[in-house]
């Protein structure tokens, strides 16, 4: 009610429209107060009682005026400014700072200043006009991390309420029915299915398969279904999340809630797919799950890497299969009918023993030719067709290509669809299409180059704004940035990393600890320093790849140490929702291990494909 009185108070006289507790759909969460003055939209959050403006109070409702600034579609060209109405704290002046969307930085009013902070702000902010009735008929249009998307979800929202983005919703929803077919008519005619799905980085593969995985999952039904991974810290990650969340709600409503009882449930959901495999061992049951979606299938073991991992780390001589040989015996187990849903990502694969999407296919013609195994129509596309060979496809005994298999369009970045086409064209020297690429991209998603990570991590903390969530990575390969402070032989936890806030010092807002590829895959930030060593070299038109042994760089002569470097590069570079800087050193004349070489063509490189600099440098502190 004390609310109430404020704002009746402070707009006495004003014209504009007035919403009381506006639902922002992504986030879960209601709004205070959006005024939709003539020509800017204000967001209104009060906190009652409070004598000071809290960091964590300025970030909540800066992070209220990004969502609908980002994701509502009459928002997008509009000024908008989030006001903080601490009731009994201090006078601030208003200090007006409006960013180049037109978003401004938070204003801090108490009871007494509020009205003259709206007055100034209806005279004094101008933009385009915003017209009420439009305005509540427009279009929501989230594009939530893969966190975000877990969590809502995990709470039974639908795939068509938390990915609406206009880039990529008719693809993933199409996806997600295309699978469902599949299901029904498995289960209908009591048939063994697999099906695969593609998808370029950031299309939506993982949200597609969490989907999947969570419609069909039911318990009280008897329905169940599992997402499994492989990436052990996507699996840590989305688990902690879930439990956090979880655990937040049941405190929300007065119902105390243990961590470990929101943890069994999760793990009931998300599996690490080596867990599953395990207790797939201990037992010729079959299993309860119907439905098992395996992300980043590409990534599972080839027979030498999982005989040998057997071998040593379970004591089983003889294994005699593959994961994937083995995954799908362990689903060929039930009686009557089974799904598998393989997630793939073209030119993901970045680790010994990873058997790519081969190795599915010669288990299937192998070993279980009823199965019926359904592709996209666009499999035989340029990253699969050097393995789907048209001789590969013929030797399997039920296939059929399906449309909506294939997710084309990358929806990590909502500001950028083009992100990983540029990458790709990158990475394969193709510099006419990168720079024509980039040309689109660079409006609406930043990317910078710079020599000085001061400038990186200082161009971070600029750009990012309420929570939006920024880091630093690099490759496992990249041993000589450690004289910058960027050791990527140090561990991290993922799960602190990726959820822990800004006061927390093993979060990546403090920029101190490094992520590779093997941490990030699958999961994404929204702002990202990109550290870029001497191993992958740009050097007369081509890359060069290097390992660092002892204390020397070395050339890796394997194609496949070579395509996992490679890949580890496309994976860290894109990662970023919003935009991204590079950072590669100047090299040093004392140090045989940085000599300038081996980083000014990589650099020339990038800056040839007009790759904007840093200029003026913010030192960091």
């Amino acid at each position: 009610m004390e609310e109430f009185n404020i704002l009746r108070a402070a707009l006495q006289g004003a014209n504009g429209h007035l919403l009381l507790e506006y639902a922002i759909p992504r986030m879960g969460r209601r709004v205070d107060a959006v005024l939709l003055l003539p020509r800017t939209v204000v967001v209104v959050e009060f906190k009652v009682g409070e004598a000071d403006y809290a960091s964590s109070a300025l970030d909540q409702v800066t992070d209220y005026a990004l969502d609908l600034k980002n994701f509502q579609k009459q928002t997008h060209d509009k000024s908008v400014v989030p006001v903080l109405v601490a009731t009994e704290g201090p006078t601030r002046k208003l200090g007006l700072i409006r960013h180049d969307d037109g978003l401004f930085d938070p204003v801090c009013a108490n009871r007494h200043s509020f009205g003259s902070a709206l007055a100034e702000i209806t005279t004094e902010v101008r933009g385009p006009a915003v017209n009420p009735t439009t305005w509540l008929e427009s279009v929501y249009c989230p594009t939530p991390t893969i966190v975000e998307a877990a969590q809502a979800l995990y709470q039974k929202h639908s795939i068509t309420e938390i990915s609406r983005s206009e880039a990529g919703a008719e693809n993933l929803t199409r996806t997600a029915d295309a699978i469902s077919r599949i299901v029904n008519e498995s289960r209908t005619s009591g048939a063994k299915s697999i099906c695969f799905v593609t998808g370029v980085p950031g299309a939506g593969k993982t949200l597609a398969g969490l989907n999947i995985a969570n419609s069909w999952h039911n318990p009280d039904n008897n329905e169940h279904a599992v997402f499994l991974s492989g990436n052990g810290p996507l699996v840590d990650v989305l688990r902690e999340a879930l439990v956090r969340d979880d655990v937040a709600r049941a405190k929300a409503v007065g119902r105390q809630l243990r961590k470990t009882t929101a943890l069994s449930r999760v793990k009931a959901f998300i599996q690490n797919v080596h867990n599953f495999r395990d207790d797939s061992l201990a037992t010729t049951e079959p299993p309860v799950e119907g439905i098992a979606v395996f992300d980043e299938a590409q990534r599972a073991w080839d027979k030498k890497q999982t005989e040998k991992f057997m071998r040593q780390r379970k004591r089983v001589a003889n294994f005699g299969k593959s994961e994937p040989d083995f995954l799908i015996s362990v689903m060929d187990r039930r009686r009557g009918w089974a799904t598998i849903v393989c997630l793939v990502g073209g030119g993901q694969e970045i680790n010994t023993g990873e058997a790519g999407l081969a190795e599915w296919f010669s288990a299937l013609r192998r070993s279980y030719p009823d199965w019926l195994v359904y592709i996209p129509d666009t499999i035989a596309d340029s990253e699969y067709s050097d393995v789907l060979t048209r001789e590969v496809l013929d030797n399997v005994r039920h296939l059929e290509q399906r449309s909506g298999l294939h997710l084309s369009t990358s929806i990590r970045s909502f500001r950028a669809e083009k992100v990983s086409d540029f990458v790709k064209a990158l990475l394969d020297c193709e510099t006419a299409r990168a720079t024509a690429t980039l040309s689109e991209v660079l409006p609406t998603y930043p990317i910078r180059l710079t020599r000085s990570v001061g400038a990186a991590k200082s161009w971070l903390k600029q750009k990012a704004r309420g929570t939006e969530r920024y880091g630093l990575v690099a490759s496992s390969e990249a041993q000589r940035l450690r004289p910058f402070a960027v050791n990527v032989k140090a561990p991290i936890d993922p799960k602190n990393w990726f959820l822990n806030d800004k006061r927390d010092i093993r979060s990546s807002f403090f920029l101190e600890d490094v992520a590779t590829e093997f941490q990030v895959q699958g999961l994404e930030l929204d702002w990202v320093c990109v550290a870029w060593d001497a191993d992958l070299r740009f050097h007369a038109g081509r890359w060069e790849y290097h390992g660092f042994i002892g204390n020397h760089w070395q050339t890796m002569r394997s194609l496949t140490r070579q395509k996992y470097l490679k890949n580890a590069y496309r994976v860290l570079l894109t990662r970023a929702r919003q935009g991204m800087v590079i950072f590669i050193p100047e090299g040093s004349g004392e140090d045989r291990t940085r000599k300038h070489a081996y980083y000014d063509q990589t650099y020339d490189y990038l800056r040839s494909l007009g790759i904007p600099e840093l200029t003026s440098p913010t030192p960091f502190i």
